[in-house]
């Protein structure tokens, strides 16, 4: 089980300039369409990469959108950090920040730029629509959104191809894992970090 560590722990990772760089790198080679994926220090991140069933390394995940030149991560999140769940826009820095997560992933999609711009579309819409957290995990609404989730209506959506991306079949139950995103012919990983 993860292991959160003291603040000083936290602080300690933060400001460490390896772990600086690595993030500012990051937010230069990002582009619109790429999902971000991260890895955080709580126990609810624990449990959460233990729903994907082939690759256990990231619990969140987000789509970023350049934004006069600089890429926004738009994600859906519940708990502490976003009490009132609504769908969130954080800056690529914020999102794979060293202090809440022990690493992060960048993968790429192989869209056209066709494709890409109604990702955008997608998203900008939903975030308009201040789509809530979906607590129940229900992949049959629309109205409330789980952050892989999320990820996979938009790119089938905008795809166009329902089977862009494939849920999970368990037991009878249906569900995205962030693995499911990025383990799959479509997607290739171009860049992963772990924190120093």
């Amino acid at each position: 089980m993860a292991n959160q560590g003291t603040i000083d722990d936290r602080t300690s990772r933060n400001n460490d300039p390896w772990n600086k760089h690595a993030v500012d790198t990051a937010a230069t080679i990002l582009q619109t369409g790429d999902l971000v994926l991260r890895d955080g220090i709580d126990v609810t991140s624990d449990l959460l990469r233990q729903m994907n069933q082939t690759d256990k390394t990231y619990s969140h995940c987000g789509l970023v959108v350049v934004e006069n030149g600089y890429p926004f991560v738009y994600h859906s999140i519940g708990g502490e950090d976003n009490p009132d769940a609504r769908m969130r826009r954080d800056s690529a820095s914020f999102f794979f920040s060293p202090y809440n997560n022990f690493r992060f992933g960048i993968a790429r999609y192989a869209i056209s730029d066709a494709v890409k711009e109604r990702v955008k579309k997608i998203i900008w819409t939903s975030y308009k629509q201040h789509i809530r957290f979906d607590m129940d995990f229900d992949l049959k609404t629309d109205d409330k959104l789980y952050c892989a989730e999320f990820v996979y209506k938009t790119m089938n959506k905008a795809t166009g191809d329902n089977q862009f991306i494939l849920p999970t079949k368990v037991m009878g139950y249906t569900f995205v894992g962030t693995d499911n995103l990025f383990v799959n012919p479509h997607t290739r990983m171009i860049w992963q970090v772990k924190f120093k």
